[in-house]
């Protein structure tokens, strides 16, 4: 990326671990609400619920909730290769994620890209995604190498409105 740019963003991190580690702990219920999510419910085409550790498949849809907000989040999967690739639709946008294994690590590759360009879009899709993210895939770390959680479980957050904006471990 050679300068900023409204309609895409990308993420990266290093992971002590497995892609195929990594991968499951992305592509079904049981692990992606390990490290994420409260809940995550992930259906087949059909509509049919898919089994806690199945991995998704290409448009399968999903539903997602977190601790501490009261929304969800509804979207499909778009490519999911059964091993180091997923890309999934997400708040108005996509996201993909890519796994590369090197020199013994994981790189951890997340890219937001199709972006809206209007104002709510840039402020609550670029900058807010982009910052969640770089917390999420900081979790996802903590919690693969040393098996700790950074996220707020227990404390109920919500109480206050900008809860959202000012706390960094919703």
């Amino acid at each position: 990326m050679e300068k900023l740019q409204w309609h895409s963003f990308e993420k990266k991190i290093y992971i002590k671990s497995t892609v195929e580690k990594l991968y499951e702990l992305w592509a079904s219920e049981k692990g992606i609400t390990s490290w994420f999510l409260s809940q995550a419910k992930f259906k087949d085409k059909n509509g049919n619920l898919k089994d806690k550790t199945e991995f998704v498949q290409n448009r399968d849809t999903y539903t997602w909730h977190w601790h501490n907000w009261d929304g969800e989040a509804n979207g499909t999967i778009l490519q999911a290769n059964g091993k180091d690739y997923l890309e999934f639709t997400f708040e108005g946008s996509k996201v993909s994620i890519k796994l590369e294994e090197k020199n013994g690590v994981v790189i951890v590759i997340l890219k937001q890209f199709e972006i809206p360009e209007d104002d709510e879009s840039k402020l609550r899709i670029h900058f807010g995604c982009s910052n969640g993210w770089t917390f999420w895939l900081t979790n996802l770390k903590a919690f693969v190498e040393h098996g700790i959680l950074l996220n707020e479980t227990e404390i109920n957050l919500k109480e206050n409105e900008l809860s959202g904006y000012v706390f960094v471990n919703m």
